[in-house]
């Protein structure tokens, strides 16, 4: 199947998978599970569309297009940016491939883009300053990167930062937004001085409630009194041990587009709290009312939705802890393998402000699974490895899934979660595509 033939699969997919299925594959979906019956005929079809035969045909969920098409459907990649994949130019948003994340600690290079608004043209980071101010700060304050840097101390760890959006292509109806596929995620390891320092530094009032921040990018309208983005977090969040202002990613300067030459890190929650470009915090007597912290924005309905309604905002809350997701790293989607021999399989998994404390693999679509090894995680809100290998019975066509749990006991949904309006949380288990012969 060509690439635009792909596309085309992958437009009718997500206005009616259900109706896809039967319309090319003849098969129909049992009203009472996400199973279907899939007819000779459109086995045939379905196999011939994917080169082979498919050995755990039986246990594909309806209305699921096979992960070989989804891969061929990506678009091209950015030129001269290590294969990052643009979704937007203005703000530059980007995301990276699920094969080029293998590493253990995600490099500058393979850093995914999320951006509001426009970044500074203009850095000069020995002449920046962060102001710390607001209605509970008790001594508002204003510091170089120097003084940062001379006043406390300095830490390093490895942080996960995921967009809330992360996964938003997959449900159906389409939900507004940049359509992230798997890749709004890393975890490089930032330095910089604890939050909680900052702020007891300069006085913490009994009444704090939340923390926002203020970053130096402009409105993609040019509006200079536009916020494109300034959100938060609540008091005991910005005091964990974890949250950073941070001036180094990798012990290399900030990229630009991922914040240089000062942002927060909030790790753990969706990426939108830790502010770019960094240049004021506030500490508040009451949740921060910066821009894109009312609903719709970063929320989701505070009980199940129908896939397509409208939700009032006075029925949606904000995002919190991310959800348990895993990420398969090794093979890439669409390889050619040996059936005769074992595959290794790679990749990561992590939680929120949780743990894992688990990944499976499947290789017959959920039917059954197989426990990986998983490593310990290098800090609290980094993500955790594991690894692990497969044998396929036979040739054909194989989806390898992966399924994380966390240590509240939560696992990964086989298939896309409860449908909200900005499709946020999508944390659907991973697969990829393998031809084995």
């Amino acid at each position: 199947m060509s690439k635009k033939e792909a596309a085309k699969l992958n437009e009718l997919y997500e206005s009616d998978p259900i109706a896809a299925d039967a319309k090319f594959w003849g098969r129909q979906a049992y009203k009472t599970s996400r199973r279907g019956f899939l007819q000779n005929a459109g086995l045939v079809s379905l196999s011939t569309a994917l080169g082979s035969t498919i050995p755990f045909a039986r246990f594909l969920p309806a209305g699921l297009i096979p992960a070989a098409f989804a891969a061929e459907s990506a678009p091209d990649m950015m030129e001269g940016k290590d294969g990052l994949i643009i979704l937007n130019d203005r703000p530059v948003n980007a995301e990276t491939p699920a094969h080029l994340l293998d590493e253990a600690v995600t490099p500058n290079r393979h850093m995914f883009i999320r951006n509001n608004g426009i970044p500074p043209e203009s850095v000069d980071p020995a002449n920046w300053q962060l102001e710390i101010g607001g209605e509970s700060c008790v001594t508002p304050t204003t510091f170089s990167i120097k003084d940062l840097r001379e006043r406390f101390e300095e830490v390093t760890l490895q942080l996960q930062l995921e967009c809330g959006g992360n996964g938003r292509s997959e449900f159906v109806p389409a939900a507004s937004g940049n359509q992230w596929t798997t890749g709004a995620i890393g975890c490089p390891k930032f330095t910089g001085v604890r939050l909680r320092d900052v702020l007891n530094y300069c006085g913490v009032a009994r009444d704090a409630v939340y923390v926002g921040y203020y970053g130096a990018d402009t409105h993609t309208s040019g509006n200079p009194d536009v916020d494109p983005i300034s959100r938060g977090v609540p008091i005991n969040k910005a005091m964990e041990r974890e949250s950073l202002i941070a001036w180094s990613m990798n012990d290399e300067e900030i990229p630009l587009q991922n914040g240089f030459p000062l942002r927060l890190i909030c790790a753990g929650w969706p990426g939108s709290v830790s502010g770019k470009w960094l240049n004021r915090l506030v500490i508040r007597n009451q949740v921060h009312d910066g821009e894109k912290m009312a609903a719709p924005s970063y929320s989701v309905p505070n009980k199940s939705v129908a896939p397509g309604s409208r939700v009032p905002d006075a029925d949606m809350q904000i995002i919190q802890s991310m959800p348990v997701k895993s990420l398969i790293t090794f093979p890439q989607s669409g390889v050619n393998h040996d059936y005769r021999q074992r595959m290794p399989i790679r990749g990561h998994a992590w939680a929120g402000d949780d743990q894992i404390s688990g990944v499976f693999l499947s290789i017959d679509f959920g039917a059954t699974w197989i426990p990986t090894a998983v490593g310990s995680a290098s800090n609290r809100l980094s993500w955790q490895n594991f690894e692990s290998w497969v044998q396929f019975p036979e040739p054909g066509y194989y989806e390898i899934w992966a399924r994380a749990m966390d240590n509240m006991g939560r696992s990964q949904p086989m298939v896309v979660p409860g449908w909200n309006p900005r499709g946020y949380l999508n944390n659907a288990c991973h697969r990829v595509a393998v031809q084995a012969a």
